[in-house]
């Protein structure tokens, strides 16, 4: 798609954003987004233009200085299998990698679009950070079917996951901040640690 843009959304795209997002919400397909929320990450969003209307948006969420989520990923009905919800996720895993960053995760009900796009599904567990802050206020936080899906970005992240059983990445329980402090890895809460019991 020749003429499609994307750049880093601006407080003028707000509300076509929240249309976007807040339909696929009304499906149950999201989570709904309040108009303070968007303004309050709006550094977090890139968006799809094409013809200059919106014709998606999605956001890279830090969560830890190496772990980002690609979240509020949502593409326009008319535009849909044109390539625009892969062009967005490539723009914000290329925005993780100049940040410096380990790993990308999202929760999704479409993983097969993903891994086109790199990911690869991960163990639940692996990813407590999301299910405490954002999850906990969903309608289906104790029945999630969502898909966890990963990109191992880095090449040190590479080396530490530990390897694939039943099709699954088991993330290792760190991820570290960088040479800098190299020898001192950052824990990441487990299942154990937290008492998480899904999602």
């Amino acid at each position: 798609m020749t003429d499609l843009l994307i750049r880093k959304a601006r407080p003028s795209d707000v509300a076509a954003m929240l249309e976007l997002i807040n339909g696929y919400a009304r499906t149950g397909l999201m989570l709904p987004r309040t108009e303070f929320e968007m303004c309050e990450n709006i550094r977090d969003f890139s968006v799809a233009l094409r013809g200059g209307q919106l014709a998606g948006c999605g956001a890279l969420h830090f969560y830890t200085p190496k772990m980002a989520e690609v979240r509020s990923l949502a593409v326009s009905q008319h535009v849909k299998s044109a390539g625009v919800g892969r062009r967005l996720v490539e723009s914000l895993v290329e925005e993780a990698r100049q940040y410096g960053l380990d790993v990308v995760f999202a929760f999704t009900y479409v993983a097969q679009f993903f891994q086109k796009c790199g990911f690869q599904p991960v163990d639940r567990g692996s990813l407590p950070l999301k299910a405490w802050k954002d999850c906990i206020r969903c309608p289906r936080f104790n029945s999630c079917d969502e898909v966890p899906v990963v990109h191992l970005i880095s090449e040190e992240a590479r080396a530490r996951e530990n390897g694939v059983e039943n099709g699954l990445i088991h993330l290792s329980s760190y991820i570290s901040h960088g040479p800098e402090v190299e020898d001192e890895p950052v824990p990441v809460p487990t299942p154990a640690s937290t008492g998480f019991q899904g999602r």
